[in-house]
């Protein structure tokens, strides 16, 4: 089961468990809190919205920087953030998937090999594709200070992002890196924003059989959001 709350309602409940005195593990890679009973064993997950800064930290100024990076294979789109506002935003597009087939030039490769004039166009582009996202990313971090790296990427194009003539500007270790938990459309600016709305919600993760201890940690005052109030279709 999951809940969805609001920014507000997130920081209150990130306080309260902290005052609570509630035991508690704080997992960076995946932005959570995990609540533990008194044996030590995983209850709860709390995802925190990306703007909030983990546990015993204190909120930058001017809020939390971040990027978000959609990619699949000739689709793109990407933005600066800053406290959860979209400042830039760009959306790159490519000729890399075959016609017919369906089938990414890329994954074409491992079977065919590229001797055909248009596989030759497609590959072209493929490299265009990810050094032109590298430049945009790049003047990202050359003129921002960037918190943290929300990415959604197939690991079949990993590689070619990390292997681009033009630099990434973080390697594949980047402890900024979040992986999006949820699954995302084709990359275009409206996804993009759609994506940034998930981002910004809290979300309670949890067995039926832990409703007494949501019910209790989650006052009346506290404004959320059940899943049959979001479309949750696209998300994991």
């Amino acid at each position: 089961m999951n809940r969805f709350l609001s920014r507000d309602s997130s920081a209150q409940l990130l306080q309260h468990i902290q005052d609570s005195g509630i035991s508690y593990q704080y997992d960076y890679e995946k932005h959570r809190l995990v609540l533990l009973d008194e044996a030590g064993n995983e209850q709860v997950f709390f995802r925190l919205p990306i703007v909030l800064s983990p546990p015993g930290q204190n909120l930058p100024e001017g809020g939390v920087q971040y990027v978000v990076v959609l990619i699949q294979a000739g689709n793109c789109a990407m933005g600066y953030y800053e406290d959860g506002h979209n400042l830039d935003h760009k959306v790159f597009r490519s000729y890399m998937v075959r016609k017919k087939q369906g089938k990414s030039q890329i994954k074409y490769l491992k079977t065919k090999g590229k001797s055909r004039a248009g596989s030759r166009v497609r590959l072209g582009e493929t490299v265009e594709f990810f050094d032109n996202i590298n430049g945009r990313l790049q003047e990202y971090f050359e003129d921002h200070q960037i918190h943290r790296i929300a990415i959604s990427c197939s690991k079949t194009l990993w590689p070619y992002l990390f292997d681009s003539k033009v630099a990434t500007p973080f390697d594949k270790r980047d402890e900024r890196l979040f992986k999006i938990p949820m699954h995302v459309h084709t990359p275009i600016y409206e996804v993009m924003l759609d994506v940034n709305k998930f981002l910004l919600k809290g979300e309670l993760i949890y067995e039926p059989t832990q409703q007494p201890l949501i019910d209790s940690l989650l006052p009346g005052n506290f404004g959320f959001y059940n899943s049959e109030d979001l479309d949750t279709s696209s998300y994991t």
